[in-house]
């Protein structure tokens, strides 16, 4: 007779019956786990849990894939702008659990150790997040075979000892943390199956060990951006599947060892940036590369000819080594060749002319080597080119007509070489050109007035030519140029008036030319301009009272013919000659002039005087009688802007006491506070006392004659056809629902037919660019810069997450930034804001967008701007916070910005404290430097890695002054290479 069955085992039996035959019977539990996982990411984008509900099956949740029976397999969320913790206690209770991928989000806090629960993992990727504290011991995780904790935040010590058991390892990535220094680990180097290392700014030390050969199946090794030290090691030479290996940015020496040419898979090869030397032939025999970058070593010797028949290669950099001879005729002429940069060599012979030859040409950089014959007829074809740099070499003949035109250029420099001709007339299809260098060479006839086109120069540098004739009188279309330097030439005539119109301009130097006639009155427009030059010319008259108004740090009128009194606002930063050559001046000081006296009759000084004042007097007689016509006219205009606008349209958007015809009457030229490329701002104070901010936006109105855009005077009316004011419209529909004290107050709005008005509250402080890096300047002591900080990230934290329909304001940066009485920042300028359109999609947009030094990196290359586009540009305004400096800045160096000089900076100097601004005081600089670590997180390159806006505001209320928030700020903190 048999026994009776046991109850227990009847149960546990019954159990795993009903669990094959209702794989939902065991899926309770996993339905709760995932549910606590959700809520704990409760701030994150809610669509991504849609699914999550309890009428879908766990196998239909988004980011839920189950295997065969219907149990969960992988939890796939990367990407998904999750906020919040983990709680791996829970997560790994669902056993058939083998992948976790939740990179690339804005994940934060600590690992807890029941990660090692997770004892089926093959696949874990925590990697691009914004977690906290050291990574957990994971040795028992035997089955993991892909492992990414690539830019998570971590610090501290890493549990490299429990990677030796990881022997399945075929992905192992931990760059781009905050690890302490350890030597290279020697742990990694059993984990015989890694196909791809990634340990990229890991605070490696020491040598490379020669034990590296054991890791026979490497495809990619990036060592880069650590402590390293020493030779290449022989070993790397065996691995003979490598096709990447980046060893940039360590302290690297010695010469390739023998036998690194067996590396023939190798595609990418970057040792840039150490103490290489000796010849590079050693990689003759490398066919497959695709990009080779060598610069930044102390290599010798010529170019092997071999290099010219790299048919995959794309990318070919060797700048600041020692190099001679020729470059090979054929280098970048076989696949879709895109970079060269062989500049600060001692190279020879002539520019190959092939490198374009397959359209995909974007960067030519050969400045500062010793090349001759001419720029090549083959590149005035090149129409993907950006940047042009041939300068200082010995180059010669005519420049091919094509360049001057090509579509997509930037940037044109050819100066010190011994070129010759015009400026080409079709100048003006380069659309895109910001800079254009040309001097010292031997460029000769006019300045075509086709450049008044390029709408997008910032400088202009063609001095010490043999350009001749007038300056085109339209160069006041160029409201983006900020540095005019056409000194050493032979320009002549008047001076144009329409240069006052170059908003942006800081720097003038027209010296050494023939101009005559009198100094533009309307120099003095230009707020911006920091340094003024037009000695020896031939001006003459008087110095313009407009002048006066300048904060010039540099200025010089020497050998001219200008007569009367110097302003005396103006000798306040003039050196002693400033003024010196011009027998009619005088002023209250020397500066090389003579001193203002009585004139003295019977002198023969006197006479000279007396005939320079009846000159100056018959010019304030023909002044006087233009001024009054001038005010009549004014005032006429004013009478019509006021009266033909009987229509005038308010539309308010908080409670007022004011009329339009309070603001409309206000509108003076005293009154003017700041111009800019939408309008102009008028300071508006009410009876009351109350002080308004007041925006004229001129309509862009089409004239129904010639259909063309135009910019109607005040006192013309012409038939019209109604038109739109995009930076008005944008404004309005930003401003007028948004309620946040970090937002600047938007009244209301008034409008007639030609004109947009804008009234906004008055903030009497103006703007964080004033008070950081004009003569407005302040010592701000770091507790305010702090509150500032904090109440611009709650503004924007605001546009992002508190709106209705979530704002992308597209120009963030100091200036933009406006200061109460109390010093408290709000956001303001919303004329290129992006309102989110009503499907809660966060939509991107092709407009040109934002300001030279803020913009994203990946605007370069998308032509999109995203809400992590505004973060990067507050990363920008918290480092110019911390270091006082401006965004660009020469002592940055060649095409760098703020982001790559913190960056280089902390590289040398070790310490995030050293680049605070010595205004900051010695106690509070810890504090500083502790925002300027949340500054390098907002500008990452890529915008995954960036974090929330909402994260930005966590994060600083963490390093509050004085506070305990521990957080590194030595020299572990790095960025990303660009």
């Amino acid at each position: 007779m048999s026994p009776e069955p046991n109850s227990g085992h009847f149960l546990i039996l019954t159990i795993i019956f009903l669990t094959i035959i209702n794989p939902s019977y065991s899926l309770t539990n996993t339905r709760e786990i995932l549910n606590k996982f959700k809520t704990n990411l409760a701030n994150s984008n809610t669509q991504v849990f849609t699914t999550w509900n309890a009428n879908n099956p766990i196998c239909n949740f988004t980011g839920i894939v189950c295997n065969e029976e219907s149990f969960v397999k992988e939890i796939a969320l990367s990407e998904q702008k999750l906020e919040g913790t983990l709680d791996f206690e829970s997560i790994c209770d669902i056993e058939s659990l083998e992948k976790i991928s939740l990179g690339a989000n804005s994940l934060h806090g600590t690992i807890s150790s029941h990660l090692s629960k997770c004892s089926n993992l093959t696949h874990l990727d925590l990697g691009m997040n914004l977690f906290e504290g050291e990574f957990v011991e994971i040795s028992s995780l035997r089955k993991l075979e892909f492992l990414n904790l690539n830019m998570s935040g971590f610090s501290g010590r890493f549990p490299w000892k429990s990677l030796e058991k990881l022997t399945n390892l075929t992905y192992l990535s931990l760059g781009d943390n905050l690890f302490e220094k350890t030597s290279f680990p020697l742990e990694i180097l059993n984990l015989y199956k890694l196909e791809i290392l990634y340990l990229t700014n890991s605070s490696i030390e020491g040598t490379i060990p020669n034990e590296i050969k054991n890791l026979v199946s490497l495809q990619r090794l990036e060592l880069s951006d650590n402590f390293l030290m020493g030779e290449i090691p022989d070993g790397i030479t065996k691995l003979a599947s490598l096709q990447i290996l980046e060893l940039y940015d360590n302290r690297i020496s010695g010469v390739f060892p023998l036998g690194f040419g067996q590396l023939v898979m190798l595609k990418y090869l970057d040792v840039s940036n150490n103490s290489l030397e000796g010849d590079v032939h050693e990689l003759r025999t490398l066919t497959n590369l695709e990009s080779l970058q060598l610069f930044e070593n102390k290599f010798s010797g010529d170019i092997p000819v071999e290099f010219g028949e790299f048919k995959f290669l794309k990318e070919f950099s060797i700048y600041k080594n020692k190099f001679t001879g020729e470059l090979p005729a054929k280098i970048g002429s076989w696949a879709d060749f895109e970079f060269i940069d062989v500049s600060e060599n001692m190279l020879t012979g002539l520019i190959p002319p092939d490198m374009c030859k397959n359209g995909k040409f974007l960067t030519f950089l050969m400045l500062q080597n010793n090349f001759t014959g001419g720029l090549p007829q083959t590149y005035a074809n090149c129409s993907s080119l950006k940047r042009l740099r041939i300068s200082k070499n010995s180059l010669s003949g005519r420049v091919p007509d094509g360049i001057w035109s090509l579509p997509d250029l930037e940037m044109i420099d050819l100066a010190m070489n011994q070129f010759e001709g015009q400026v080409g007339h079709n100048i003006g299809e380069a659309k895109f050109l910001a800079q254009l260098f040309i001097s010292n060479n031997r460029f000769s006839g006019e300045l075509p007035e086709e450049i008044s086109k390029v709408s997008s120069l910032v400088e202009i540098e063609l001095m010490y030519n043999q350009f001749s004739g007038e300056i085109p009188v339209k160069i006041g279309d160029l409201k983006k140029l900020t540095s005019f330097h056409i000194e050493g030439n032979f320009f002549s005539s008047n001076i144009p008036e329409s240069i006052g119109s170059c908003v942006s301009l800081s720097d003038i130097n027209l010296a050494g030319n023939m101009f005559t006639g009198n100094i533009p009155a309307s120099f003095g427009s230009l707020r911006v301009l920091n340094s003024l030059n037009m000695s020896n010319n031939k001006l003459s008259g008087v110095i313009p009272d407009s002048l006066s108004s300048l904060k010039l740090s540099l200025i010089d009128l020497s050998n001219n013919m200008l007569i009367g009194r110097v302003p005396e606002s103006l000798l306040a930063e003039a050196d002693d000659g400033s003024f010196s050559g011009n027998p009619g001046l005088c002023a209250d000081g020397s500066r090389g002039t003579r001193r203002c006296s009585p004139v003295s009759r019977g002198s023969g000084s006197g006479l000279g005087v007396a005939k320079y004042c009846f000159i100056a007097g018959a010019l304030v007689l023909v002044l006087s009688v233009s001024c009054f016509f001038l005010i009549r006219m004014r005032y006429k205009d004013r009478e019509n802007l006021i009266n033909r606008n009987f229509s005038w349209h308010m539309k308010q958007f908080h409670i007022i006491t004011f009329s339009e015809g309070e603001i409309v009457q206000a509108l003076k030229q005293e009154n003017l506070i700041g111009k800019g490329g939408s309008g102009n701002v008028y300071k508006v104070e009410l009876g009351c006392g109350k002080k308004l901010a007041v925006k004229h936006m001129l309509k862009p109105t089409i004239d129904s004659a010639s259909d063309q855009k135009s910019y109607p005077s005040s006192a013309t009316i012409l038939p019209k056809r109604k038109s739109r004011c995009p930076e008005y419209d944008a404004e309005v529909a930003t401003l007028s629902s948004i309620r946040h004290v970090n937002v600047v107050k938007l009244y209301c709005s008034i409008t007639s037919e030609d004109s947009n008005l804008l009234v906004y509250e008055y903030m009497p402080n103006g703007s964080l660019w004033d008070r950081l890096h004009t003569y407005q300047k302040i010592e701000m002591d770091w507790n305010v810069r702090y509150e500032i900080a904090v109440g611009a990230a709650k503004g924007l934290e605001y546009l992002h997450h508190g709106c209705e329909r979530p704002v992308i304001h597209r120009d963030v940066k100091s200036s933009n930034i406006l200061l109460d009485e109390e010093m408290k920042p709000k956001i303001a300028d919303f004329g290129l804001a992006k309102i989110v359109q009503t499907n809660k999609v966060m939509d991107s947009t092709h407009l040109i967008a934002g300001t030279y030094g803020y913009i994203a990196p990946e605007y370069g290359y998308t032509q999109k701007v995203t809400e992590k586009s505004d973060i990067y540009s507050f990363g920008v305004v918290l480092m110019e916070l911390v270091t006082g400096k401006k965004p660009v800045q020469p002592e940055f160096g060649e095409n760098k910005d703020i982001v790559s000089w913190v960056h280089d900076e902390m590289k040398s100097k070790g310490t995030v404290i050293g680049l605070v601004d010595s205004y900051i005081s010695d106690e509070s600089k810890e504090d500083a430097a502790k925002v300027l670590t949340i500054a390098i997180r907002c500008t990452m390159r890529f915008p995954a890695q960036r974090p929330s806006m909402r994260m930005v505001v966590h994060l600083l209320e963490q390093v509050e002054p004085h506070s305990p928030f521990d957080i590194v700020i030595d020299n572990d903190i790095q960025i990303v290479k660009d």
